[in-house]
């Protein structure tokens, strides 16, 4: 059946995509070191004072992506190669380009322009669909690398942008000025430490929750970790961070002890609940928008095994299955977090049979129970005859497989939205756009159900019974469930996807919640949408701290 091209209302729900595509990176290994209060990197300068410079490091050639291409292009037709070019030309300033020369010289990592041969590898985000083209990058090696590198930008006027892995990166890369900006990559610095009588972790920049999970598992520990290996620490716990331990737990953020950060006067200062409290409470939730993070410490919790895993319908079966799904989360306690999800699986050779060129229904579940108690928990699903029942007792460092999220950098195009509720006629609206028998180009609409801790006041009544500090600028979401949606950009098919974006957002808006997910936006918001009435404390956090708006993010808070 053709694809519908939508209405002119639900084509404008969702802007349009530049498509990317290339190779995954190679993934230096994890350290893991005695504990929180050792240096990760040798050359960190010494927190709250000025620093005098670094020495420098050669260059360390990395591998190059394929071309950009369009989603309309063939799809095995790249773009003309970049030609060569004078250094950070498009700034069209001889001074920029002596201080960007002098930089590179400071680095303990180091500076790519256009033309450089590793200038596609360096500014490609995790998310390939999306085309960062800014100024410069500087590959950082060290949290000296981060205080050099804001110094400079500051000198000459540049704007200065922190990316681990980039999976948000679509939002950062559409920003106008995007091209005065230099994009401070952070990926190589990926440290961890475990501290396991006090049960802290504290990481680099560019960890990944793979590496936490790694350090963390044994020792019995668990973080509330992302739903996959390269999800990158930073980025998401900076953003709020919805776990698989999210319900009774409550957001990543949440369990931030303290942090270091470089500001825009090019300060590395270490915040906490006592120290530079406004900055601390604005850090956690309110995304990359007030300096380069280079630092987090924050609690683990002793959570060595859970019963967890999927059951699988198929897709013919939405209609009954997700509604008794609805009703199933309604009466959970804050132990079980759960997850449905839509999929239309194309026909690949790497996919197992169960999933390969199928349309299906599934339904994760990870319950912090005995095995005993789960399987009473999860009888009302079990009595709908799943084709496939993978739930068991199993280490929690297996739950970054369960989502099945793509194991590597790849293209997508997709969004989020919170529901305030899924009533029964919430649920028909959704199916209507991507059940059974739907014309859409989405290869997955899932719903995560979300309450318990979750919930603004349960986390801050959570925070005082653990005599932590009180949660900081994303306590919850007053949401009881959370959308995403998506596919991959293939040539062809790029209005498809919008249109069918657009169609299943227009479908469920009616009960739409009042905010939104900052991790989950995946274009840009107006961040009153972001933090509601928070927005204007952070505001202020943001005009103390970089007046003149050096430090750019994904989600600007002045937006």
């Amino acid at each position: 059946m053709p694809l519908a091209r939508g209405t002119p209302a639900e084509r404008s729900l969702v802007p349009a995509f530049v498509r990317a595509d290339g190779k995954s990176r190679g993934r230096p290994p994890h350290r893991v070191g005695p504990g929180p209060a050792a240096r990760l990197h040798r050359k960190e300068p010494p927190v709250n004072t000025p620093l005098s410079g670094a020495v420098s490091s050669a260059a360390v050639p990395a591998e190059s992506v394929s071309s950009i291409v369009d989603s309309a292009s063939a799809p095995t037709t790249p773009t003309a190669p970049v030609a060569p070019i004078a250094p950070v030309a498009d700034l069209a300033s001889a001074r920029v380009r002596h201080e960007l020369a002098e930089l590179a010289s400071r680095l303990d990592g180091r500076l790519s322009v256009p033309g450089d041969p590793g200038w596609d590898a360096d500014r490609a985000a995790w998310n390939l669909a999306v085309d960062q083209r800014p100024a410069a990058v500087v590959v950082a090696a060290s949290a000296a690398d981060a205080v050099e590198t804001v110094r400079a930008a500051a000198a000459v006027g540049v704007g200065v942008a922190a990316q681990s892995t980039g999976h948000n990166a679509g939002p950062l890369a559409a920003q106008d000025g995007f091209d005065e900006v230099v994009l401070l990559r952070m990926h190589e610095l990926r440290g961890v430490e475990i501290d396991a009588e006090t049960l802290v972790a504290r990481i680099q920049p560019g960890a990944q929750w793979g590496d936490v999970v790694a350090a963390a598992a044994p020792h019995g520990l668990a973080a509330l970790a992302g739903s996959s290996h390269d999800v990158g620490v930073m980025g998401y716990t900076l953003g709020g961070g919805i776990s698989w331990l999210a319900r009774s737990h409550g957001l990543a953020a949440n369990q931030v002890l303290a942090a270091e950060i470089v500001t825009a006067d090019g300060r590395l200062r270490r915040i906490d609940a006592e120290h530079d409290a406004d900055l601390f409470w604005a850090i956690r939730g309110g995304g990359g928008d007030f300096g380069v993070v280079t630092a987090l410490e924050f609690r683990l919790f002793p959570v060595a095994e859970v019963v967890a895993g999927m059951m699988l319908w198929p897709l013919d079966a939405a209609d009954e299955v997700l509604q008794a799904w609805a009703e199933w989360t309604g009466g959970l306690p804050d132990s079980v977090t759960s997850t449905a999800r839509v999929m239309r699986l194309p026909a690949l050779p790497e996919l197992p049979p169960f999933l390969s060129g199928r349309s299906l229904l599934l339904i994760e579940a990870v319950c912090q129970e005995s095995p005993e108690r789960a399987e009473e928990l999860l009888a009302p699903m079990r009595a709908l005859s799943p084709e496939m029942d993978t739930v068991h007792p199993q280490p929690v460092a297996e739950l970054l497989q369960l989502h099945m999220d793509p194991p590597e950098p790849s293209p997508g195009f997709g969004d989020g939205m919170m529901l305030s509720e899924l009533s029964p006629a919430t649920v028909r609206a959704f199916l209507d756009a991507v059940g059974p028998g739907a014309d859409t180009a989405l290869l997955v609409a899932e719903l995560r159900h979300l309450g318990g801790a979750l919930d603004p006041d349960a986390a801050l009544a959570l925070a005082a019974e653990r005599g932590v500090p009180a949660p900081g600028a994303i306590a919850g979401f007053d949401a009881q469930y959370l959308v995403f949606a998506g596919g991959i950009p293939m040539p062809g098919i790029g209005d498809a996807l919008v249109v069918s974006l657009g169609r299943l957002f227009s479908r469920i808006e009616p009960w739409r919640a009042p905010v939104e997910y900052l991790n989950f936006a995946e274009h840009a918001r107006p961040a009153e949408q972001l933090f509601g009435e928070r927005v204007h404390r952070l505001r202020a956090v943001k005009l103390d701290v970089d007046p003149e708006g050096l430090i750019r993010s994904n989600h600007p808070v002045r937006r």
